[in-house]
């Protein structure tokens, strides 16, 4: 696993070349700025409802006026850091939503961003056709619900561990996890469908080669603390440098 992290992780330098190199510019600025505008307001709305969503668990449960009662300086501390942690993996828990329906809105252009890009590597075209674009669109649609289920069990369950002091610190770095291994998931599955894996086999594919999602996701996840220029870069790099970590890792094998 290890190995195809480091894969991944590789192949958004070789993503920005490939851009570079074949002037996709226009295919990665557009949709980066709605991306952008979106992620701003969907942020903004997230910090400010998830501080709420706290406030009103620790005052409705009482935890506020019994740790002002007990007047302890350490029990304090132990309940500030488990609200940051629960604030943290519910503003984590949005994001994912807010992802996953960028992803829905997005996919008809990350699914050619895909294939232009396999298309250049292998000097193979993929004839354009619009029976087959909205197979891929309801494929993907389909394939971001199933995520978002299953995202959300896992999510709901850290949540509930999140709330036990210390043990609960860890929370957010497991969160994290899952939340690359998702993202980067749909990245790889628009290479899985062009070459005919059905949704079982692109989940037992993809599966069998986590570190190539999770690497994926886990390089998108960093380009967001560069504010405006990573945001706007982030989704499109991703889809570019998944289709060729999967490429090369095929060429492999």
């Amino acid at each position: 696993m290890l190995k195809e992290i480091v894969i991944a992780i590789q192949s958004y330098s070789r993503a920005h070349r490939f851009i570079s190199k074949h002037n996709l510019w226009k295919w990665i600025i557009i949709p980066g700025i709605l991306y952008t505008l979106l992620f701003i307001v969907g942020m903004y709305f997230f910090w400010t409802s998830s501080g709420a969503a706290v406030t009103y668990v620790t005052h409705s449960v009482g935890i506020d006026r019994w740790l002002h009662r007990q007047e302890s300086g350490f029990l304090s501390f132990i309940f500030m850091m488990g609200e940051i942690m629960v604030r943290l993996i519910l503003v984590m828990f949005y994001f994912s939503l807010f992802k996953y329906l960028f992803l829905i809105i997005g996919s008809p252009l990350f699914a050619y961003l895909s294939e232009k890009t396999e298309a250049i590597l292998s000097g193979k075209d993929f004839p354009f056709s619009w029976p087959q674009l909205m197979k891929d669109i309801v494929r993907g649609i389909k394939l971001a619900l199933r995520n978002t289920l299953w995202q959300t069990v896992y999510s709901i369950f850290l949540l509930i561990l999140s709330f036990f002091p210390v043990v609960g610190w860890v929370v957010p770095v497991i969160v994290l996890f899952v939340e690359c291994y998702y993202y980067g998931f749909s990245m790889l599955d628009y290479s899985c469908e062009r070459h005919k894996l059905s949704p079982i086999q692109s989940i037992e594919f993809i599966g069998k080669h986590k570190g190539l999602a999770i690497g994926n996701g886990m390089v998108f996840y960093l380009m967001h603390l560069v504010p405006m220029v990573g945001w706007v870069l982030a989704p499109a790099y991703a889809v570019i440098a998944a289709t060729i970590s999967l490429y090369y890792q095929n060429k492999e094998v």
